[in-house]
């Protein structure tokens, strides 16, 4: 057993896969060597930094740097935490790059963490574009409200802990 496989069995890290296309299924379409790692409590991954940047973080300065990564671990422990084994994608010229990816019973769904109100550009193409035909729609979280604009939903980070229950009533509908 290696040093990744004992973090995350020990329930230290997730471990999130790249897909080689994203397409499904998921187990049957990853790299088992090319991964990202994160930690399964946001407050290690803030304790791994250096004393500055923890101090930094707790007087609410340079936060700009720092968020992107800090929503990204806390929505893929969220995603873990509700069954989901984590997934993302990355091409090789890194033109295309999702966040993660989880699956309902038809598609795959592309799963994007932003940390400002920037451009989709890779959510959009994955969803418009008919060589990525498993994708019909994608989730976005971020400092939005709730909403739909007839290719992805929005919801802010501390709903992803319902995505799941809200994926099962959208099929149900």
């Amino acid at each position: 057993m290696g040093t990744v496989e004992w973090l995350e069995n020990a329930g230290i890290v997730n471990v999130c896969y790249c897909m080689a296309q994203p397409e499904l299924p998921l187990r049957g379409n990853y790299n088992p060597d090319y991964y990202k790692i994160y930690f399964r409590d946001t407050g290690l991954l803030i304790g791994s930094l250096d004393d500055e940047v923890q101090e930094d973080l707790r007087f609410n300065k340079n936060f700009n740097t720092y968020k992107g990564a800090i929503y990204e671990n806390v929505v893929g422990d969220m995603l873990v935490k509700q069954g989901y084994p984590l997934y993302f994608y990355r091409n090789e010229k890194g033109t295309l790059e999702m966040d993660f990816f989880v699956r309902d019973r038809d598609s795959l769904i592309p799963v994007e963490v932003k940390a400002a109100d920037g451009a989709t550009a890779s959510l959009n193409r994955l969803i418009q574009e008919e060589a990525y035909g498993d994708v019909r729609y994608g989730i976005k979280f971020g400092m939005k409200n709730i909403g739909y604009n007839g290719r992805f939903y929005t919801f802010p980070y501390f709903l992803a802990f319902f995505l799941k229950k809200f994926l099962q009533e959208k099929r149900q509908a």
